[in-house]
């Protein structure tokens, strides 16, 4: 039996209600790991023509990383490895990890795992997920392996929550499909921005980043870049950028247009 009046719930509902709704409203944004912590489960879908699928989910997981502050009793500095799991399509496609390239903090400790066959790379995620002495996790896969069902995603979830160790899932070329991942991006690389002494200069490389679905958080769009070692997210619209990481619902009606003669 349906129950229509809202009456004969108790308070504490509403209230759950209403953080949920608060949690889900907010954007994400970097630095966001330090309030809410990491999150545990995401995926990157990219194609292999660039290098933007890894180095989001190397610029993501270090943000969440340098953002988490280190409790009591911890030493000032995280001093544990990081594993990156490849299957040898993936590998072919992207590279492997240039450890000279990597930050200064992770070019001593990369575990690099490669594996034959996509069954073999998951096995490696979750036994490097079951890891506490691991600070976090990278993996790549091309396609859509058959092995990567959601059964088989559900398991690397659970493994991240239970033991705290974050994955972040490279899928190269692949389709949107059914994962429990907490968070799914969709990236590309864009042009970077001119430098200031140097136009003619590489400048410091810069992504779109879709945020297509969250447990936690709206939808949105960001264009990213490292600014020494902090992560940088704009909205290609400077009206839609957050402050104080709260939502400006009045942004619309203040760049509507009067009638004429109004």
């Amino acid at each position: 039996m349906i129950h229509t009046d809202p009456a004969p719930l108790p308070f504490t509902a509403f209230e759950d209600v209403a953080a949920i709704s608060t949690r889900r409203s907010a954007r994400w944004r970097p630095g966001l790991a330090a309030q809410s912590g990491p999150a545990l489960h995401s995926e990157i879908f990219a194609s292999s023509r660039e290098g933007a699928g890894a180095a989001v989910a190397l610029a993501l997981a270090l943000d969440d990383w340098r953002s988490i502050p280190r409790g009591e009793g911890r030493e000032e500095e995280d001093r544990r490895e990081v594993l990156w799991v490849q299957t040898r399509e993936a590998a072919r496609l992207s590279g492997r990890p240039y450890r000279a390239g990597l930050p200064l903090e992770l070019a001593t400790r990369l575990i690099h795992v490669l594996a034959d066959k996509p069954e073999d790379a998951l096995f490696a995620l979750e036994e490097g997920l079951r890891c506490r002495d691991l600070a976090f996790v990278i993996g790549e896969v091309s396609g859509n392996p058959r092995a990567l069902d959601f059964t088989a995603s559900r398991r690397l979830t659970l493994a991240a929550q239970k033991h705290g160790v974050p994955l972040f899932l490279v899928r190269l070329d692949a389709q949107r499909d059914l994962s429990s991942a907490r968070m799914r991006w969709e990236v590309t690389s864009v042009p970077s921005a001119p430098l200031r002494w140097n136009a003619q200069a590489p400048g410091v490389p810069a992504w779109r980043a879709e945020l297509f679905r969250a447990r936690t958080h709206a939808p949105g769009e960001w264009l990213l870049h490292q600014d020494g070692v902090r992560l940088k997210a704009m909205r290609e619209r400077a009206a839609d950028n957050d402050t104080g990481g709260a939502m400006d619902w009045t942004a619309g009606l203040q760049r509507r247009r009067l009638p004429q003669g109004a």
